[in-house]
């Protein structure tokens, strides 16, 4: 690319290029070096930038002073698997065909799905296949180094771990979903990752091997795909850590107060007999610690970019997978005002924080309320390298809102697919979220919810019968998409048998 540059200026401009000092022409064409951080079950509302009176998390929120703030910020699904490899490949999960966790419920509890769910859930691919272009394989045209470190979860075949699908380094990442049974101190239950201390916890492993990768990369950018398995239950976190959030906790009185909600609304409709509550409030001194520690990490290394004079000249985007564990599991989190959790396709479950801070000379700070969706990384991270976007990509460049806060996006559709009964309460169901409203359809029992986000930001007023007509239009843009990707329903279960009332 440089090569056919040089060769459309004139004969004049590239003698004058010539004549410049080496250290300003290297600066000029330096490439950005691209950090991507994610979380692991992050909630929208689990940082203090986000309004967490109780959880803190000074170095996010230092980026979200430096950047831009997206508030309407979508993970392409509601749990790991197929949200991570929408990520890679800047599509919907439904190209690949991975549309659940690896492995999902349905491969451990399927004797029991049998027997209580109106509908069954399609088959889905365990592996990334390998017609899916990923971001580090595309991005690597461009000259960059490709670094993958932490929680990878996009396939279950070790031939196709990050190493293998254009990282050039891989730490960490495999076919595990969580930390295993040890939890995050060491011995690790993590393919390949051996502890060098026996007090070792991982998530200060995973930060000090992003470091490594920092210090060792040379003069070529890199690509940094930086992925903690924080704050993904087991619950488990460092004593002083703990003990400093219990005493936070009896300090705002927050452990005298009830904490969860027994009978959520959505509940009625489970087939399942699992005791699902919502969390009421931010209190567990365990995940609280745990999010601490993960900011902590994610301070050293902006700590050693700027010391190493990389900070100004590297784009750090920030985001989650899915949206927070507040129905089940011990439910760590609250949501709230967003409805549901992860599993879910309300907005508790999809909606994530997401904070870019961009390299000079387009240093923004600021909000947006532009609707980003996770499939759109894939574009934003090749236009920000200058490569033009892939033609097959569902995604949209947001490169122009980060260049200009007052750049309004063009209004389209975004879509989820979630054709399967998690752990976490949800149901079977698809959305589209189009302008401000946002259409559910379940598909256990054809029920369809329409909510004004704008007003209702916690959808706790269905408007499908007093807004038919917008209804209607988001119905009709749903069952489009589902054809144009083809994709695999649930089916009808033959053996189920009906409640009594």
């Amino acid at each position: 690319m440089v090569r056919k540059i040089l060769v459309a200026k004139p004969l004049a401009a590239i003698a004058t290029m010539f004549l410049l000092p080496c250290g300003r022409l290297c600066a000029e064409k330096k490439s950005p070096n691209i950090l991507f951080i994610l979380a692991d079950d992050l909630g929208w509302k689990d940082l203090s930038y986000t309004g967490s009176r109780f959880y803190e998390s000074p170095y996010i929120d230092s980026l979200a002073r430096e950047g831009i703030v997206f508030t309407d910020a979508y993970a392409a699904a509601p749990v790991s698997s197929p949200s991570r490899v929408s990520l890679q490949t800047g599509r919907y999960p439904v190209r690949s065909g991975i549309t659940d966790v690896l492995l999902g419920r349905y491969y451990y509890q399927k004797a029991l799905i049998d027997s209580v769910c109106p509908v069954l859930p399609p088959e889905y691919p365990l592996d990334l296949p390998l017609s899916e272009m990923t971001i580090a394989e595309k991005i690597k045209e461009s000259g960059y180094n490709t670094y993958f470190v932490g929680k990878w979860h996009c396939s279950e075949d070790s031939l196709l771990y990050p190493q293998h699908r254009g990282y050039d380094v891989n730490f960490a990442g495999s076919n595990r979903g969580d930390v295993g049974k040890n939890g995050y101190f060491a011995p690790y239950n993590i393919p390949g990752v051996h502890a060098l201390d026996k007090d070792e916890y991982l998530t200060d492993r995973i930060g000090d091997e992003a470091i490594k990768m920092i210090e060792n990369n040379g003069d070529s950018p890199f690509f940094m795909f930086l992925s903690f398995y924080q704050v993904h239950v087991p619950l488990v976190a460092k004593q002083e850590k703990i003990r400093y959030f219990k005493e936070k906790a009896r300090r705002l009185g927050l452990d005298t107060l009830e904490c969860y909600n027994d009978t959520p609304d959505w509940w009625s409709k489970q087939p399942f007999d699992n005791p699902y509550r919502d969390r009421l409030l931010q209190s567990d001194p365990v995940y609280a610690a745990m999010i601490s520690i993960m900011d902590e990490n994610i301070g050293k290394i902006l700590s050693v970019l700027k010391e190493k004079g990389l900070y100004d000249n590297t784009v750090i985007i920030f985001t989650s997978d899915n949206g927070g564990l507040a129905t089940s599991e011990k439910s760590p989190t609250s949501n709230l005002p967003l409805k549901g959790g992860k599993g879910h396709l309300y907005e508790g479950g999809i909606r994530v924080p997401l904070v870019v801070k961009m390299n000079e000379p387009y240093r923004l700070s600021g909000y947006s309320d532009a609707v980003v969706s996770g499939i759109d990384f894939f574009p934003t991270i090749l236009d920000i390298a200058g490569e033009e976007p892939l033609h097959n990509l569902d995604g949209q460049s947001f490169l122009p809102v980060l260049k200009d806060l007052s750049y309004k996006m063009p209004e389209r559709p975004v879509f989820w697919h979630f054709p399967h009964y998690p752990n976490h309460g949800g149901r079977p169901a698809g959305a589209v979220r189009y302008g401000d409203y946002k259409l559910i359809e379940f598909f256990d029992t054809g029920e369809k919810e329409l909510y004004f986000l704008k007003t209702d930001i916690g959808e706790q007023k269905n408007l499908i019968s007093a807004e038919k007509q917008i209804a209607d239009k988001l119905s009709r843009l749903l069952e489009k998409w589902q054809q144009e990707c083809a994709v695999k329903m649930p089916v009808k279960n033959q053996k189920y048998k009906c409640k009594e009332n």
